[in-house]
């Protein structure tokens, strides 16, 4: 058994101790997004330090803890609080969360973040569907030895963020009076922010909004079988935008404002996303 079948399996493990309940859905919630979990009914939660093996957020608006349990009455497993390439961690530890989510049963997994603004229409607060992504990261968390029962050695890519899901996104937000724009996301490694140089090449490269994470997840999630939908909140316009300094405070309070209207279309998602069933679901 390889050391990252090994941890996933100890993590799974830990929580079936805990609770026998089986979640269909995962949702990683991103900078200032973690008052979602508030909602969820008849909760388990898991601190993320009693998981064995498992990294530990330490970015502020990051909570580390697992929620499994009802929302819109659907069963769900929440990462309140996620793992970034800057804290120290390796790309295979940053992916362990979202592998243990689908060894935990869920199909679906809807990723959210916050990314600065890149494209002139993107405006603080707006609401955007991931369509693909760039890696500028340096890394992926595939890098090293490819146990064949977690996934294929090369996983295809071209269908990361699933087009089925996007299209439910928008007809879904559409009926709930919300406007879903589209785009290109792009992750650095941070923490600093970027430079207005690195923007107007990230602009020249196709993308739309930037940020630090997600990708890594997402390569996992697809490599383990996972459809997978990507929310970004526009919480900044990126460096060379505009004039004003960015900060992480300005992350924070463009995630309050947006609150509402994102716990709205999450909600509604969860509600109404329907993804095939599948007969072997990979860890």
């Amino acid at each position: 058994m390889s050391d990252l079948w090994r941890k996933i399996e100890d993590a799974a493990a830990f929580i079936r101790s805990q609770t026998d309940f089986q979640p269909e859905i995962g949702l990683i919630l991103g900078s200032g997004l973690g008052f979602l979990a508030d909602d969820v009914k008849g909760a388990t939660v898991v601190s993320y330090g009693d998981l064995p093996g498992f990294p530990v957020s330490t970015v502020e608006g990051h909570a580390s803890r697992l929620v499994l349990g009802y929302l819109q009455e659907k069963p769900v497993v929440m990462m309140k609080g996620r793992f970034h390439y800057y804290e120290g961690y390796s790309m295979e530890r940053i992916a362990v969360g979202v592998r243990l989510l689908a060894r935990l049963g869920a199909r679906l997994v809807i990723v959210t973040n916050a990314a600065g603004g890149i494209r002139q229409d993107l405006q603080p607060g707006d609401l955007m569907l991931i369509t693909d992504h760039v890696n500028l990261m340096g890394s992926n968390p595939l890098i090293g030895p490819n146990p064949d029962h977690l996934g294929p050695r090369f996983p295809d890519m071209s269908d990361a963020y699933s087009r089925d899901l996007r299209t439910q996104a928008h007809k879904i937000a559409g009926g709930l009076g919300i406007a879903l724009k589209e785009g290109v996301y792009a992750a650095m490694t941070g923490p600093s922010y970027e430079t207005p140089a690195e923007i107007r090449m990230l602009s020249r490269l196709g993308a739309d909004v930037v940020g630090m994470s997600t990708i890594p997840e997402v390569i996992a999630a697809v490599h383990a079988g996972v459809k997978v939908l990507g929310i970004s909140c526009i919480s900044n316009l990126a460096a060379g935008i505009s004039d004003k300094p960015l900060t992480h405070d300005e992350v924070k309070e463009t995630a309050e404002k947006a609150k509402e209207r994102f716990s709205k279309l999450v909600l509604g998602l969860v509600e109404k996303l329907e993804v095939e069933k599948k007969d072997d679901a990979k860890a």
